[in-house]
């Protein structure tokens, strides 16, 4: 039978194709990966996320300020700091989980396609976790910058250290590769290349200005300086550390294990640091502490200058 007008009535139900569902979800919600595809969208520009830390930190200070709150506001700068120091942890231990998910896929390797896919899916998967980590890092290198600038004090996390991993290259070839990179990467992370000037001085001592014009003129004649100190809380350490931190030069600082080495840690201390064969020792008044790793020192034929009638 046929007809020469449009029925209507009689065209079936059509379900939506899974093209416009997928539209939709889009159109919704974003980019959306499944659990094997990775995301092909790019991170933030440096300078959106300067901007957006710059803003946080000032709507913080500029609502708190002149109110009751004020006290509470140190605080919770330290924790908006904080919250990007956690973020970088947390992916930093996916970045871990995917390093052993490589080196099982590597000892399962038999050939197959499937495998090889595998393997290269765990690789660009690495890489992206990686340049995550490495933007959430300078998101936290700027926030701390921004803690210094309105409270004046250094920020330190209140457990671990602070690594910066964003020199790292994310150009890999293949897993093998990926995988030595991302040690070689840590471990220049963690012991940072150049001149190694260690300091030792009493927590007793507090001439800032002496402790600053020696670094100062260490430094000037080693530009390339990386200082090793013990992580004193208080006196010629803490000085020396504040020093680094303002003058931009990498500093390592080794405390004292008193858990593990009860009232021999200070030496074993010395030892580490020693281990890592400065070349020099700074040496300021203290205690029997700073004597014994300036002893040590030249034992191990390391230049030991005194400063501050020591």
């Amino acid at each position: 039978m046929t007809t020469d007008r449009d029925e209507t009535e009689f065209e079936p139900q059509h379900a939506s194709s899974p093209t416009h569902h997928l539209l939709n979800e889009l159109q919704l919600y974003g980019h959306r990966p499944f659990e094997d595809e990775l995301d092909p969208r790019p991170l933030p520009e440096g300078k959106r996320i300067a901007g957006a830390i710059a803003d946080m930190f000032d709507a913080l200070v500029a609502t708190l300020s002149d109110t009751r709150l004020e006290p509470d506001l140190e605080n919770l700068l330290w924790s908006t700091v904080n919250l990007f120091h956690r973020a970088t942890g947390r992916i930093e231990r996916e970045l871990d989980d995917n390093e052993q998910a490589q080196r099982r896929s590597q000892c399962e390797q038999n050939g197959s396609e499937v495998g090889s896919v595998e393997l290269e899916r765990l690789t660009a998967e690495g890489v992206t976790l990686m340049e995550r980590r490495n933007a959430m890092e300078l998101f936290r290198e700027l926030a701390t910058d921004q803690f210094e600038l309105h409270t004046g004090s250094p920020w330190r996390p209140r457990a671990g250290s602070l690594v910066n991993h964003r020199t790292l290259t994310s150009a890999m070839i293949d897993s093998r590769d990926f995988l030595a990179a991302k040690h070689r990467a840590e471990t220049e992370a963690m012991l940072p290349s150049g001149s190694k000037v260690a300091f030792t001085g009493g927590v007793d001592f507090n001439d800032h200005f002496l402790v600053w014009d020696r670094l100062d003129k260490v430094h000037a004649k080693y530009p390339d300086m990386v200082l090793l100190h013990g992580g004193s809380p208080k006196g010629a350490e803490l000085i020396a550390a504040k020093w680094a931190t303002t003058r931009k030069v990498p500093q390592i600082a080794f405390k004292p294990d008193w858990t593990k080495h009860a009232k021999a840690a200070p030496f074993k201390r010395n030892d580490a640091i020693l281990a890592l064969l400065p070349i020099g020792v700074m040496h300021f008044p203290g205690s029997g502490i700073q004597d014994n790793l300036a002893d040590k020192a030249r034992k191990f034929g390391i230049p030991v200058w005194r400063f501050g009638g020591v």
